[in-house]
């Protein structure tokens, strides 16, 4: 099917007694999930669905498949009156906000980009709103892309949406041109940041005046890192007097979460060496330093993983420890879940070092759980991402990692299983480990393996514990351990093994040792095997010699009597 036949539509309800509206419609499958993951989190909606229209080239209708939906249920209603929503912004200051902000830097991405800059330096700059004015045809696409789904949330004409959607871009536009010329803004070159902030503290104005000055000191920034070094030498010198102080990290946070809160901007202040799984590393040990830096003095696991901050890297981290720039720390932190809960492979070439990776990042994310993210959205975006582990394109690149025995690869897939969360996900995972062990290469090769048969029913033994502690639903595990049971029975039978440890030339005590530990699942796993080991060793408690040398050596006789309550049997 061709690649315009079908495309994505991101519907919303922004109040519990609302319908849904349409609010973006892209041919492009992750940044329509991504946009319905966005709203949720700003708060711009309370539930939000992705449909995937696919176009019937016999009917030429379009068929409607929900592949997203999350928030509040809608509830059953009787017929109600369209929602009449007022419009979302109406004057130039309604655009300095946080959401029309975001808006803009999704709707103006590609000028942006291009001019490597932020939604906040667009509306402060005067150089900016001038290349825009000038570049009529980004303005307009952006225009119409808004006023489309606000056309059909309101019920009124798109073409009248259009005009005020330009007469508002305009107005700002203008006034930020005008202002610029007449000097009305800062100049940070010419005068020190703490003054201006003391002098604008009571003015009306003064977000926008002192935002004026801060965009045009970091405009000249060759890069993002560049950009971002600028607005912490912006918060070193922040004035000490409360209010402008407040000030002065209310404006300089607006640009630093928004250059944070993009791929290209987080990923040139870590560096473009970072495959994506370090840099989500990296951005977690940024936004929740003190808890990832007491993880990694105890944790081998972690400190193995989170590579080292650098640079304004560094300099950023130790600003968000203290109690400054939350909304940057959120930004960062919405980005960590977005591509968890995204499609992207964290470590391409490396399966098994990716699950490590996620192993460290989920203790490292429940750690910092609190500040800025809770348990359950902690929780909820390790299960997608455990999806994506127990997919079969993971796990056959996994596998081919670790391909050495059919027993390297059952206990291959364990450690994954460990490691993936959510109940369906486990049950996934259950269906990969029966398969491997149901097949009869394992059963082959454990039964001709050149290993003694005690090493072979040693790792059986410990294999079959993995399964039951691997946090499988018991339905799922107890089959599986059966056939590990049947597996090591094989291998005992072709040896013979417990008769031949009752009546080999040994010690009684030691045969007796030995063969306890079978029955209790401690070298040989529970099953037949056990069992023909608790009645050898049942006998050989009953003879004469056993007896006499367990009198003879009290000093064992505990350690005996564990193992055989151990094994279910009289103590």
């Amino acid at each position: 099917m061709e690649r315009h036949q079908i495309h994505f539509e991101v519907f919303v309800r922004r109040k519990s007694t609302s319908s849904w509206t349409l609010e973006l419609a892209t041919e492009d499958r992750a940044a329509a999930l991504k946009a319905a993951g966005e709203l949720l989190g700003v708060g711009r909606a309370i539930a939000a669905k992705v449909s995937k229209e696919t176009l019937d080239t016999d009917t030429r209708e379009f068929k409607s498949v929900v592949i997203f939906n999350q928030g509040e249920p809608e509830r059953k209603k009787s017929k109600a009156p369209r929602e009449n929503l007022d419009p979302l912004c109406v004057t130039p200051q309604d655009l300095y906000t946080g959401h029309a902000r975001d808006r803009i830097g999704r709707l103006l991405d590609g000028f942006l980009s291009r001019n490597r800059a932020t939604p906040f330096e667009l509306l402060h700059r005067p150089d900016l709103a001038e290349m825009l004015d000038a570049a009529g045809m980004d303005l307009q696409h952006a225009i119409q892309k808004v006023a489309v789904p606000e056309a059909s949330a309101r019920g009124v004409s798109v073409h009248e949406l259009i005009r005020g959607f330009q007469r508002l871009a305009q107005s700002t536009i203008d006034r930020v041109i005008k202002d610029g010329r007449k000097g009305t803004f800062p100049n940070l070159d010419k005068e020190r940041f703490s003054d201006v902030c003391q002098r604008l503290i009571h003015d009306p104005e003064r977000h926008y005046l002192l935002g004026a000055g801060v965009a045009c000191k970091i405009g000249p920034g060759r890069n993002w890192s560049d950009k971002v070094a600028r607005l912490l030498d912006l918060a070193d010198v922040a004035p000490q007097a409360p209010a402008a102080r407040v000030l002065a990290f209310q404006v300089i946070e607006q640009p630093l979460a928004e250059i944070l809160g993009t791929r290209t901007g987080i990923a040139e202040l870590l560096g473009g060496d970072l495959d994506l799984g370090g840099m989500l590393a990296a951005m977690v040990r940024l936004a929740a330093g003190d808890a990832v830096e007491a993880l990694i003095r105890i944790e081998p696991a972690v400190a193995k993983v989170m590579p080292a901050l650098t640079g304004p890297a560094a300099r950023l981290a130790n600003w968000l420890d203290g109690p400054y720039f939350e909304p940057v720390r959120v930004a960062i932190m919405r980005r960590v879940i977005q591509e968890l809960i995204g499609p992207r492979r964290l470590r391409p070439t490396d399966a098994d070092g990716e699950i490590e990776l996620l192993r460290a990042l989920a203790m490292s994310l429940t750690a910092a759980a609190g500040r800025v993210l809770s348990v359950e959205e902690v929780q909820e975006a390790f299960i997608a991402r455990s999806q994506l582990l127990v997919r079969s394109d993971f796990v056959e690149s996994y596998l081919k990692d670790v391909r050495r025995s059919a027993l390297s690869e059952v206990q291959a897939l364990m450690w994954l299983a460990e490691n993936v969360t959510g109940p369906a996900n486990k049950r996934q995972a259950n269906r990969w480990i029966a398969a491997n062990v149901g097949a009869l290469r394992f059963e082959t090769e454990m039964r001709n393996s050149a290993e003694t048969p005690l090493a072979k029913l040693a790792a059986l033994a410990q294999l079959q514990r993995s399964v039951l502690g691997a946090g499988l639903a018991p339905e799922d595990a107890k089959p599986i351990a059966a056939k590990i049971g049947d597996v090591g029975a094989m291998i005992e039978a072709d040896a013979k093994l417990t008769a031949y440890l009752a009546r080999a030339d040994a010690p009684p005590i030691h045969r007796l040792t030995l063969l306890l530990r079978i029955a209790a699942g401690d070298a040989a796993p529970l099953g037949p095997v056990s069992e023909r080991a608790k009645a050898e060793a049942m006998r050989l408690i009953r003879a004469p010699e056993t007896r006499s040398a367990l009198a003879a050596a009290p000093e064992v006789l505990a350690n005996i009597r564990t193992l055989a309550q151990t094994a279910g049997m009289a103590a």
